[in-house]
């Protein structure tokens, strides 16, 4: 029973229907901007060119069920952009100058990082970002242990591959204090960092 004036709450079934739609809705939202960042530019022909193809891959080929649960925070939106700006700019000019360096060779390195939140948006998007970064790129993601495997350009020592790992990690951060809920913040800034992997 309900209070006078109080709308009952909507049944199970039409909660579940909305959030698929929802759900629906980001995934072809971030497929959309993933088309104009992998076009490198954007224009109106490339955003009708990812509005189409959005469409198609969400019609044919379904993606699973991923559930959101966050909310969008506008401050966290802007300093994610800021920041991926900053690196983006910070490794093309890092890689540029490693291609032009007479006779520099530069070592490589593959990490593994564990998120502190292994969900599947979680692992995607910050896999996502970071494969967009020049100089590092996902090599596998392991689901089931909520891991990343980065390969590395450029890493020379101990100290080099601990910042690799912090850089992996900042990126989880800010995603998750753009998109993440409250219970997920809490979890990022209380829960513990696990073990390294070489």
């Amino acid at each position: 029973m309900t209070a006078p004036g109080v709308e009952p709450p909507a049944p199970p079934d039409q909660r579940t229907r909305t959030g698929r739609w929802r759900d629906q809705l980001i995934a072809y939202g971030w497929l959309v901007l993933a088309w104009n960042l992998f076009w490198g530019e954007f224009t109106w022909g490339n955003l009708l060119g990812g509005l189409l193809t959005a469409g198609v891959v969400l019609l044919f080929f379904p993606l699973p069920p991923v559930t959101f649960h966050g909310r969008l925070r506008l401050w966290g939106l802007v300093v994610f952009g800021g920041r991926f700006v900053v690196e983006l700019v910070r490794a093309s000019v890092h890689v540029a100058r490693i291609a032009v360096q007479p006779g520099y060779t530069p070592r490589s390195a593959i990490i593994g990082v564990r998120l502190r939140l292994p969900t599947d948006l979680n692992l995607a998007l910050t896999a996502e970002v970071l494969s967009l970064v020049p100089g590092t790129l996902i090599i596998e993601v392991d689901r089931d242990a909520g891991m990343l495997y980065v390969h590395v350009l450029d890493v020379r020592g101990p100290t080099a591959l601990a910042a690799s790992r912090d850089q992996v990690r900042a990126v989880e951060r800010r995603i998750v204090a753009t998109i993440g809920s409250n219970a997920e913040l809490r979890r990022l800034r209380t829960g513990p960092v696990d073990k390294e992997f070489p």
